[in-house]
């Protein structure tokens, strides 16, 4: 066999008996995203709830930079947040760097602007489409972007999970402030630069494996909330339709 084929064979043998090292990295790297992810989403939900509906002065500035952050590379992220948590630095105090929360502190940074921009396009369209009904009733727009979060919950799902794909497969912030140290705060993808860089090929392989796996499960999540939500929206006419034939009956009855 060539080297391909015995890491390959060698990676799902590492898988298959749940290797404490690469088991202890995946979940360390799943725990890592996981509380990035409800930070930012914290944040952003509440954050791009409101940008969907308010209107003001300098809103297209807020939004030019919004979008800018998309595409913030993850090592300019990783780069600010090591020099405010360095010693000289004003969060330096809390002794954070090189560990898990620098790391947690640094996805949601990452995560922040992708979460509120695809919210604030997402609220803004709802809020075009029926948010006046809301206004007529008196409701402010911090009501009313609640409700039109709620009434949008199941498509901001969707955003949810990307939001997590994004943070999973991040590297370069998690290197710079987590030091990618051995046991601690070494999660897949550092693991994977690590590992291949040493040669170690099976580990970073079936490391790679797994990566893979949990961003197929994410698209695989997306598009069955997706199929849900179309069938939902497919069956609602309907049951108002019966709702709205039962109503008249019972109307015409004497």
């Amino acid at each position: 066999m060539n080297t391909f084929s015995d890491s390959a064979v060698t990676a799902f043998s590492l898988i298959t008996s749940l290797d404490p090292v690469l088991a202890s990295i995946a979940l360390r790297s799943l725990a890592v995203s996981a509380c990035a992810c409800l930070i930012a989403c914290g944040a952003g939900l509440l954050l791009g709830g409101w940008l969907g509906v308010a209107r003001f002065q300098g809103r297209a500035v807020v939004l030019a930079l919004l979008n800018t952050a998309l595409a913030l590379p993850s090592v300019v992220v990783g780069l600010v947040v090591y020099l405010l948590l360095s010693r000289s630095g004003p969060l330096g105090f809390l002794g954070w760097l090189f560990s898990f929360k620098a790391m947690v502190l640094a996805q949601s940074v990452l995560v922040l602007p992708v979460v509120t921009a695809l919210v604030r396009q997402t609220i803004e369209d709802a809020d075009r489409s029926h948010g006046e009904q809301f206004q007529s009733l008196g409701a402010g727009r911090f009501v009313r972007s609640l409700i039109l979060l709620w009434d949008e919950r199941y498509a901001l799902l969707t955003v949810l999970i990307a939001a997590f794909g994004r943070a999973i497969s991040e590297v370069g912030a998690v290197m710079v402030v987590g030091g990618n140290i051995d046991g601690f705060t070494r999660v897949m993808t550092t693991a994977i630069a690590l590992e291949t860089s040493k040669g170690d090929l099976p580990l970073a392989l079936a490391l790679g494996i797994i990566l893979l796996g949990v961003v197929l499960l994410l698209n695989v999540l997306i598009a069955l909330l997706r199929h849900w939500r179309e069938r939902l929206d497919d069956q609602l006419p309907e049951v108002s339709t019966g709702l709205a034939a039962q109503l008249s009956a019972r109307g015409a009855q004497p």
